[in-house]
């Protein structure tokens, strides 16, 4: 039980780390610049180390159509362009629930030795969700992203261990998702330093 505890304090630690980094203006814009090198680490961890051996090149492919696919669609319909990134967030942040359901599923006794691994990276996703939702969209989606993942987690440690495992479909879901998060992180880097240049 301890190990769920800590897991699910992780991403309210992540959240409240955000808050006390990002009030502190000498430490806003290396931490922004921070989150552009902790984001494409957090879906490296998540999507490749697993699938690589067994997909090879296609997880790349997938990987670069989670990239391309939001860009090509803003530049199909500029109609669309002011929700594509809404949307490829919204994929992003399933890909985040599923990896938590199979996160708590791995929290189940047989598990254990991957604890401390999962609790530090769930720090870096609560910092993530918060990062790319609570300027966006307020403290309330924000919070509703913390608590939808700590929600996952449970459901997982509840499910156990027969869906702790990587299937062909779900390791190439994460990768197209992981894909989306890159597009939506970059996107907003480039949106925010239109702001500023203006």
């Amino acid at each position: 039980m301890f190990q769920l505890a800590g897991s699910l304090a992780a991403p309210i630690v992540g959240a409240l780390l955000y808050g006390w980094l990002h009030d502190r203006s000498g430490a806003t814009r290396l931490f922004d610049g921070s989150m552009y090198i902790a984001i494409p680490a957090l879906v490296i961890w998540q999507a490749v180390p697993h699938a690589w051996a067994e997909h090879g090149v296609l997880l790349l492919a997938v990987l670069g159509l989670g990239i391309g696919l939001p860009t090509l669609i803003e530049r199909l319909s500029t109609s669309l362009a002011s929700q594509t990134d809404n949307v490829a967030l919204l994929i992003g942040l399933s890909g985040l629930v599923l990896h938590a359901f199979l996160e708590g599923a791995a929290l189940v006794p047989r598990g254990t030795g991957i604890v401390p691994a999962v609790i530090l990276h769930r720090v870096l996703v609560g910092l993530t969700i918060w990062w790319l939702l609570r300027p966006r969209h307020g403290f309330g989606w924000a919070s509703l992203g913390i608590a939808v993942i700590l929600a996952a987690t449970v459901a997982g440690y509840a499910a156990g261990t027969q869906f702790f495992g990587h299937g062909s479909g779900v390791e190439l879901y994460q990768a197209f998702v992981g894909g989306s998060l890159l597009h939506v992180v970059f996107h907003k880097g480039r949106h925010d330093h239109q702001h500023k240049d203006h």
